[in-house]
């Protein structure tokens, strides 16, 4: 694949193939839009709630959203707490939080409502984690709303590997009924099941949109990508396997698409008026 969608000249099949998919996804009579943020979007940085997506990004997605009959959304690993902060979600922001846990569509949110007995796993699930981040030096714990994830970005990336091990183990003397995730630099656990494709199926139904665009960088994306159907399209942002028809280098790349998606969707409106 390529890290561009904007066609130039000798420019490769794969290039083409995602701009000539992307001109095809303006013409949709209801597009949903469902990106992840960190890695898709924005950058990653130390501190988490300082990221925020590239200028030209943000330019393209308010572009889009000025459109009629299109939808932006968020789909993230970050909680709703968070994703509302970095996204800078006015009332009326689609967003996909905790994987899947967590919705609002606009006003209304979606309430977790755990349990006693995923209260009283989560309170020993913290308890664990935190004192083996407490242990490893440059490592730390993000509390989410359905469970914790361990960073270990700041470690050298020989050493990751030890901390996800010793993380499991951890996780698993409090419970072997949770849901485990494996991402960049981090490893997350959670008393209850979600992915982010539920979160976009729940999306689709919410605004039915007759086609979606899905893009992500992370291994837990590919559970967003597995969910895409006929006349959707599925960009992974970066290396590693995926289920993705297409891929982009980076969040710069993906600013050039939605730039050149925004161009083509404007043009289409402008033709149905």
């Amino acid at each position: 694949m390529t890290d561009t969608a904007s066609p130039r000249p000798h420019a490769s099949a794969a290039t083409l193939a995602l701009a000539g998919a992307l001109r095809e996804l303006a013409e949709a009579d209801r597009l949903l839009l469902a990106l992840d943020f960190d890695g898709t979007l924005a950058p990653f940085v130390d501190v988490p709630k300082g990221a925020r997506a590239l200028p030209a990004a943000k330019a393209a997605l308010d572009r889009l959203e000025r459109l009629p009959e299109t939808w932006v959304a968020y789909v993230s690993g970050r909680p709703l707490s968070s994703l509302e902060i970095v996204t800078e979600a006015d009332e009326d922001a689609l967003l996909i939080g905790s994987h899947g846990a967590e919705i609002r569509f606009g006003r209304d949110g979606v309430s977790l409502d755990l349990s006693p007995d995923e209260q009283e796993t989560l309170g020993r699930l913290g308890e664990a984690l935190q004192a083996l981040v407490d242990s490893i030096p440059d490592t730390r714990l993000e509390t989410k709303p359905v469970g914790f994830g361990v960073h270990y970005r700041l470690l050298p990336p020989e050493e990751g590997p030890a901390v996800v091990e010793r993380a499991r183990e951890a996780a698993a003397a409090v419970s072997d009924r949770l849901t485990i995730r494996d991402g960049k630099d981090i490893i997350e656990f959670s008393v209850r099941e979600a992915h982010k494709g539920h979160g976009i199926e729940r999306l689709r139904e919410y605004t039915r949109a007759t086609a979606v665009l899905f893009a992500g960088d992370d291994v837990t994306d590919e559970d967003g990508f597995g969910v895409l159907r006929r006349g959707d399209v599925g960009i992974k942002v970066g290396e590693g396997d995926t289920d993705a028809r297409y891929r982009v280098a980076d969040e710069e790349a993906v600013a050039k698409l939605l730039t050149l998606l925004a161009q083509a969707r404007e043009e289409h409106a402008s033709r149905a008026r």
